[in-house]
Parts: C-alpha cells; structure tokens; sequence
C-alpha cells in the first residue's frame, strides 16, 4: 500500500488532484486508515495509468470515468494509442531540436517552418477520442448509464458476465444450436437495453471483437472457460447469418 504522498511523489500528480478523483469518484483509495488516510494498491495505481493516459488524449473526467468503467474497455488498445501519441509527439520534440540548431548554427534564415506542425498529433488524439468517446454507442451508453447507482452499475455488470458464464457451460456444443442462438438473442436484447442499441451489424462486430485475443478474450475464457470467446464468436457469426 501507498500513501496519498508517496503516490503524489510516485506520479508527479498532485495531492489535491488525487483528493479531488477520489471525491468525484474516478480514483477512490484501496481503504482508508482509522484516522482518514488514503491507502493505494497497484489496482489503484494501474486505474490512474489508465486516467493519465486518457488525459494525455485531452478527454473530460467524466469521459474518462465512463470509459474505464464500461465493460467494453480494452487497456490493451488505450496503452497502443498511447505509444503511438508519444511516439508522434517524440518525433515532434526532435524535429524541433534539430530545426532549433539549425538556427543556432546557420542564424535565423530558414523560412520552413514545418517543423512546428502538429497535424499529425492532433489528427491521432483526434481520432483517438472518437474511438473510445464520440461513438454514437458510446453517447447512447453514457446517457443510459447517467443515473446508475453504484448498486445497479455492480448488478448490471454481474449480470452482463453471467451471460459469458453462462456460453461458457455449453461451449462444448454446437454454436448454431437453438440453446447457443438463444444465448446469443438474449446477450443481442441484454446490451440495448443496458448500454446501446445493439443491431446485427453491431453485434457481429462484437463477437469478432471478443475472439481476436487480448484483454477482452481473456475476460470472457475466465469468466466461461477457456474456448467462451471463440465459441461467442462462433455462435454470433451464425446469429448474424455471417
């Protein structure tokens, strides 16, 4: 465990600002001592790598809260995105190194002024946060879900992986079964009337999604057994007709 002031000096974040995620509940501490002090472990430390990533993409608090917490969110792709903005944005930070010794060393006389171009960068945050937060899944989820009680948030997601617990005890069998089919109208009906409106087209994206290896299929294996993905995926490729 960590104190407030030991993660502070850890993260270069400040003390107030971890005060402040915590009071809007977007960074709470693992437990508090007798006298009120907060404790982090690494899951705490891991969920602010996560914020800080997301800010790094300039998205709001709240969009980020939303994100981090929807069963759909996948570490694996936001670390990618982040690589490859910090990469953009080394290339940036050489290409203005180099264009400032170019000065030092010939005087101000290069009229090229490309090097302070950040298209690139704010093309990728650009997309980036399209991505995870302008989606109009991602709009329709953030309204239905604006109200949610810590209590109903818990019962949805509980009964969101008892669905993939539940593939998971036929997932022996025949994916175009009428048990394996049903499962799969049920999980179709359960995500548009819990997070977005979930059509054949959006559903098969889902079911490749889950299948394609990564955080998502190892969520799915763990809660199901090993070979729930797959047979997911197997089952809405044929719900789908596909």
């Amino acid at each position: 465990m960590m104190t407030v002031h030991e993660v502070s000096k850890l993260t270069g974040v400040s003390i107030r600002t971890l005060q402040y995620y915590d009071k809007i509940g977007l960074l709470s501490p693992a437990e508090k001592t007798d006298a009120g002090y907060r404790l982090y472990d690494d899951a705490a430390l891991e969920r602010l790598q996560q914020i800080l990533l997301f800010r790094e993409l300039e998205f709001p608090l709240k969009d980020i809260r939303e994100i981090i917490e929807s069963p759909f969110f996948d570490r694996k792709k936001a670390l990618q995105q982040q690589i490859e903005l910090l990469t953009l944005k080394k290339k940036h930070l050489e290409d203005l190194i180099t264009f400032a010794r170019g000065i030092k060393k010939t005087g101000v006389k290069n009229m090229d002024f490309s090097a302070f171009d950040t298209k690139k960068i704010d093309e990728y945050t650009e997309n980036a946060r399209k991505q995870w937060g302008a989606s109009p899944e991602f709009k329709e989820f953030e309204k239905k879900s604006e109200n949610w009680t810590d209590e109903s948030k818990k019962a949805v997601y509980d009964s969101f992986i008892q669905l993939f617990a539940d593939f998971g005890k036929i997932k022996d069998s025949d994916p175009s079964s009428p048990e394996a089919q049903q499962k799969v109208k049920d999980l179709q009906a359960f995500i548009s009337k819990n997070f977005y409106k979930c059509s054949d087209e959006v559903l098969f994206g889902l079911g490749k999604m889950y299948a394609a290896g990564g955080e998502f299929t190892e969520n799915i294996d763990s809660y199901g057994g090993s070979g729930t993905a797959e047979f997911v995926h197997q089952a809405i490729s044929i719900y789908c007709g596909k």
